[in-house]
């Protein structure tokens, strides 16, 4: 079966389909092949269940608050405030760059939502202080990566759909390594900035601490609310994005008076997001189904003890192979493909749920 589906898949992807329909259509032929069309009477109720998950509602609602916000001039406050903080270090572009994305990841929780945002900005600005380009491109897309980590992340969303994991967990999960990031993303800078003799920013160019923060406070509330709401078990995820889309929504309207039609474009871009990773949901939803009718998920498992991998090392097969998918798949796609088939032998061998999440979307983010 799981050749078929990948001969399938290949021929259907080199016609140029989207990944969702290759997805849903190979499943499809399976199940037709594998004398399993029975089953396909009962499938739209299978993908219904899959998608009518009150936690993913959140998705489309963070989505919406980080289109918002990057329509609303929240770019240079957020900036702003990141040079008033860090600015006067050695390498201090660097450091704002990498500050600027932790703010980011927690309104946006989209690794290309953050790059854009930010490499239109401190990219130009690092290249005029005698950055060489690559570098400066180099650390915008590593800090980028923060996005996905940091709540609220869409990536973490997913797999919590995918896995039935509690959402709220995943995110209190998600600070800690996402802030060890940037801790380490910064002493790399420090380091490269001291070997490499980067500039300091000029006093003139550094604002002062206390008006920036003033300046971006409501900037700032949209990450408080999700993180203070969540954390605090005051709201659930879907609850704290719907708070999150409201003050979004003021803060933009307070920064840049944002107009109808950047609120249209906002909405616009969320629909298309958001209707492509729930099309993506139905069709893996048909293929987990029929591997589960096969006993894909148990026979890999069986192969695996046969290996004599144990925990440890089927959790560096599982690290090695979701870095290596990241280099080649979309992260919702790569998740959608690789979880419901590996994750359940690591579950079977004792890991847990939550901890495998991040370690699994953490590679696919730096792949």
């Amino acid at each position: 079966m799981i050749w078929l589906v990948l001969a399938a898949g290949i021929v259907l992807l080199a016609s140029g389909l989207a990944i969702a329909y290759v997805i849903g259509a190979a499943a499809v032929l399976a199940f037709i092949a594998t004398d399993n069309t029975r089953y396909l009477a009962i499938l739209p109720q299978q993908i219904f269940s899959k998608i009518d998950v009150f936690a993913l509602m959140a998705m489309p609602l963070f989505i919406l608050a980080g289109e918002l916000m990057n329509r609303g001039g929240i770019t240079r406050v957020l900036i702003d405030l990141a040079m008033a903080m860090v600015g006067r270090l050695r390498g201090g572009l660097g450091h704002v760059n990498i500050m600027t994305s932790v703010f980011f990841a927690g309104i946006s929780g989209s690794a290309v939502a953050d790059s854009a945002a930010v490499s239109n900005t401190l990219v130009p600005a690092m290249r005029e202080r005698g950055y060489d380009l690559e570098y400066a491109s180099a650390i915008t897309a590593a800090s980028s990566i923060i996005g996905p980590i940091i709540p609220p992340s869409i990536i973490l969303i997913f797999y919590g759909a995918l896995m039935s994991t509690s959402v709220t967990a995943l995110f209190i999960a998600g600070i800690v390594p996402g802030l060890l990031l940037a801790a380490s993303l910064m002493a790399a800078n420090a380091i490269y900035a001291r070997i490499h003799r980067h500039p300091r920013l000029e006093a003139g160019d550094v604002p002062p601490f206390l008006p920036a923060l003033l300046h971006a406070l409501p900037a700032l509330l949209v990450p408080a609310i999700i993180l203070g709401g969540i954390v605090f078990g005051l709201m659930t995820p879907t609850e704290a994005a719907a708070v999150a889309v409201a003050v979004a929504w003021a803060g933009g309207y307070h920064y840049e008076r944002m107009g109808l039609d950047a609120v249209w474009q906002a909405f616009r871009r969320t629909a298309m997001l958001s209707g492509a990773i729930f099309l993506l949901i139905a069709a893996v939803s048909a293929l987990g189904h029929l591997s589960a009718l096969e006993r894909v998920p148990e026979a890999i498992s069986a192969t695996v003890d046969a290996m004599g991998l144990g925990p440890v090392g089927y959790m560096i097969v599982l690290n090695v192979l979701f870095l290596v998918a990241g280099m080649f798949l979309d992260i919702p796609v790569a998740l959608a493909l690789l979880v419901p088939l590996l994750a359940p032998t690591a579950l079977a061998q004792g890991a847990d749920p939550v901890h495998l999440g991040i370690v699994l979307c953490f590679n696919l983010c730096i792949g």
